[in-house]
């Protein structure tokens, strides 16, 4: 094998975008970074990143998207907020970032994030008529979603350290 080629250069490519999508929710971050180890490896012929490693990464960007997932809605559902309410703030993230999508990046995440919020805000309102408990339960929220996210990152950073780690130390 070549100590570079084409699989190389797009394994590379993956990781990045899978770094930029760890901070984009709009991409799969965990998993473009394991594409892209499973990708680079393949161009390597599995030699310096092999099945267990991409087994691994597997693992972990799995492990990252279920803590995204499950540990926002547990933690929101610990301080009382409805199924509802999630469903509020996952339709007025959507909305939220369809409706400043002209702004490029900044435009779609500033209005995925305040249309979560702004959407959780006025199910928890509508349901319960208490604001300062509509307030509290979009807060931890806000909370848990910045918690998820900080996990993720963290767990992305140990996916790529693990892949440099085999592929080039």
């Amino acid at each position: 094998m070549s100590d570079f080629n084409l699989y190389h250069l797009a394994g590379y490519a993956l990781i990045l975008l899978g770094l930029v999508g760890v901070i984009l929710p709009l991409l799969p971050g965990p998993l473009l970074i394991w594409l892209g180890a499973l990708v680079w490896a393949w161009g390597d012929g599995f030699v310096r990143v092999n099945w267990v490693v991409l087994a691994m990464l597997g693992v972990l960007a799995l492990l990252a998207w279920a803590s995204d997932l499950l540990l926002t809605t547990a933690l929101s559902r610990r301080a009382g907020v409805s199924w509802k309410a999630i469903g509020g703030a996952i339709a007025g993230g959507i909305l939220g970032g369809i409706l400043l999508v002209e702004i490029p990046i900044i435009g779609t995440l500033f209005g995925a994030l305040v249309g979560a919020m702004l959407g959780m805000l006025a199910v928890e309102w509508f349901d319960k008529r208490n604001l300062r408990q509509a307030l509290r339960a979009t807060w931890s929220y806000l909370v848990s979603s910045l918690l998820a996210s900080a996990l993720e990152i963290v767990i992305a950073g140990v996916m790529v350290g693990v892949f440099v780690w085999q592929a080039w130390l």
